[in-house]
């Protein structure tokens, strides 16, 4: 009788070990269904880059971060890639986004975007001792090889310039490789954001480029996207983007990032 006491006793407290266990795998389990995946395009610095940890960071994922932390919101910034980032919206394994989006007609038939953060203005980089470091605007780029990353506005604009599928229109995954093409003399010129494009200047120190500025070109703004209908998502988010601005926390990151 004892030995079946004993036993049944034994029996039972491995029956509560196995019971309390699964209280902290249910708690991390839940945690993980409350991530909230904030998609990024980690190749467009200053606001997205990959640090040498192999983490995204830039202004944009200090920025959602501090959207995510004063709305209580648990966000975990990943590098999708452009096109992966906007797939996963759609489909909802990413539920923002967040990569100096501009927001346009077209896209908001897709995604429903922030109120503006930023504001940003496409630019033309050219070699200053090339045939190019004269012209004034976009159309003075005609037959000439231009790069651009697939998939931004400054693609839309090269197209609505001199038409959709230009030729001469060269598309790359990143400015970075744009830019290298056109040191290299593969492509004659470069459109991007302005911000961008001075970042890489100051940051890879180029020498014996220009900076063109085209006074037809208008400015666009940024906002962060959501999938279409996701209005309590949204609110949170222009909550958070709001008290940022308002606290100054905006600012010290504005700082931090563009004043260099």
């Amino acid at each position: 009788m004892m030995k079946k006491i004993t036993l049944l006793l034994a029996m039972l407290l491995v029956i509560m070990a196995a019971g309390c266990s699964k209280g902290p795998a249910a708690s991390g389990a839940a945690a993980q269904s409350n991530t909230l995946v904030a998609g990024t395009d980690a190749s467009f610095p200053p606001f997205e880059y990959m640090s040498p940890t192999g983490q995204p960071e830039g202004f944009d994922v200090d920025l959602i971060k501090a959207i995510g932390e004063n709305q209580k919101l648990n966000v975990e910034v990943k590098h999708t890639g452009w096109d992966g980032m906007m797939n996963g919206l759609s489909n909802g394994t990413v539920k923002i986004g967040i990569a100096g989006i501009t927001i346009t007609d077209d896209r908001k038939k897709s995604f429903d975007f922030t109120a503006p953060y930023f504001t940003a203005k496409q630019v033309i980089l050219v070699k200053d001792n090339g045939p190019l470091a004269n012209v004034k605007q976009v159309a003075d780029l005609k037959g000439k090889l231009i790069g651009v990353q697939t998939g931004t506005t400054g693609a839309s604009l090269v197209e609505s310039t001199f038409g959709k599928g230009y030729s001469n229109m060269k598309g790359y995954t990143d400015i970075a490789s744009a830019i290298e093409d056109l040191q290299n003399g593969r492509i004659q010129s470069v459109i991007a954001d302005n911000a961008v494009i001075k970042k890489f200047v100051n940051k890879l120190n180029l020498k014996q480029v220009k900076i063109i500025e085209d006074s037809s070109v208008k400015t666009e703004t940024y906002g962060i996207a959501v999938k279409k209908g996701s209005k309590e998502l949204l609110d949170k988010l222009n909550k958070g983007l709001a008290a940022v601005k308002q606290n100054g926390k905006f600012d010290q990151l504005y700082k931090k990032y563009f004043a260099n």
